[in-house]
């Protein structure tokens, strides 16, 4: 019997995923900022919304096709990225972006992956995006995206969220750093999942593939992710920079981590594609607002100029349904899949993906829309606050 049979929801491949990874690397993917408020508050916020069906319409057929970032895709939903995610699977990336391909949505490479822009773009033959920062070195940075224009990417995601890295407390706990330096806390939790040891010493090692041009190979300093993320993204990026990327890109451009209405009307006002509301999956600011309660009054503010993705907090379909019926044109997942990934590879992201699909069309169905563009404002009831709440 195959360890996905009794998996029914992500939570299933969440709690598999716990038996298979060391104790730092389950945290890293599932922790989050000081007191992780918004690691839950990003789901629960869903919870202040209802759905509202409308019944006798025939949905014999239900397509959930749309386009997102100029690439026609499967459902309104894609894989976000994520960093390092070859440490999860030895597959990491290329597991990922084939699992996406599959589905037929999008796949996006992060700039701190453990596989290069080359390599996904060999074995990724559906949609692809990379997910950039703007360097202080910024000949990097232009380095990055002329190898995705050699490699035909179809769109770059520029995250802005990391002014200063988050104080992600359960990494240090465990001493999580790249290349490992662990604590006696750490070394334990490795030394309890003698399977991930062994798959991790017979494999090639995990690696920032996209940059390991500007590390020095062999290199004894232990730089823990969060401080290299401090000292080699530049903190003083501005509008202006988002407005040369969108230049030298010449493409498809979102703009991942805004909260504000204010920014998002800058974002449109320099002419960016979509925006990815987000709060770095809880992992920066403990306590900002949820990418949910976020998403109004953005949509407010410049829903119909650009695309809207909601990135944040996606645990099931009917999440998905809830924002688009809020008016986001997609949104975007990235803890569940790496859930699906450490549980059982390339076929248990393709597991995630398939689940949510499935809760998609089942919940499309149940509230009466055939097709993406019929799912409306008029689905969704705000849920009355609680007495004195």
């Amino acid at each position: 019997m195959s360890s996905l049979d009794k998996v029914f929801n992500i939570e299933d491949l969440r709690k598999i995923a716990r038996t298979r990874l060391p104790k730092p690397l389950f945290n890293y993917i599932d922790g989050g900022a000081d007191d992780e408020t918004n690691v839950y508050g990003n789901t629960h916020a869903f919870d202040s919304a209802r759905l509202v069906p409308e019944y006798l319409i025939d949905f014999a057929e239900i397509n959930t096709k749309t386009t997102v970032l100029g690439r026609e895709i499967s459902m309104p939903l894609f894989l976000a990225p994520t960093g390092m995610t070859r440490l999860f699977h030895h597959d990491g990336e290329t597991a990922v972006s084939r699992a996406a391909a599959a589905a037929g949505t999008y796949y996006s490479l992060s700039t701190v992956g453990s596989t290069s822009i080359e390599d996904v773009a060999a074995v990724c033959n559906g949609p692809r995006c990379f997910q950039i920062y703007v360097m202080k070195d910024r000949s990097l940075t232009r380095e990055f995206i002329q190898r995705c224009k050699d490699a035909n990417y179809d769109s770059l995601i520029l995250t802005v969220d990391i002014p200063v890295a988050g104080n992600r407390e359960r990494e240090l706990r465990y001493g999580f750093s790249m290349p490992p330096k662990l604590n006696l806390a750490g070394i334990a939790g490795f030394a309890a999942r003698p399977g991930w040891v062994y798959r991790a010493l017979t494999h090639p090692k995990a690696i920032l593939a996209n940059v390991a041009h500007k590390i020095r190979e062999g290199s004894s300093q232990s730089t823990s992710l969060s401080e290299y993320i401090a000292s080699q993204f530049d903190p003083s990026v501005t509008w202006d920079d988002l407005e040369w990327m969108i230049s030298e890109w010449g493409g498809p451009f979102a703009i991942k981590g805004l909260l504000s209405p204010a920014d998002a009307r800058k974002a449109v006002d320099h002419g960016v594609s979509a925006i990815m509301v987000s709060n770095h999956g809880g992992r920066q600011l403990d306590g900002a607002v949820s990418a949910f309660d976020a998403l109004g009054p953005i949509i407010d503010e410049v829903g119909g100029e650009c695309e809207i993705i909601c990135d944040g907090g996606i645990r099931r379909g009917t999440h998905v349904l809830k924002a688009l019926a809020r008016g986001a044109t997609a949104c975007s997942i990235g803890r569940p899949y790496l859930s699906g990934l450490a549980a059982a590879g390339q076929t248990g992201v393709s597991k995630a993906v398939e689940l949510l699909h499935a809760e998609i069309v089942r919940g499309m169905g149940l509230i009466g829309c055939r097709t993406i563009s019929e799912i409306s404002d008029k689905h969704i009831a705000w849920q009355p606050s609680s007495p004195g709440g």
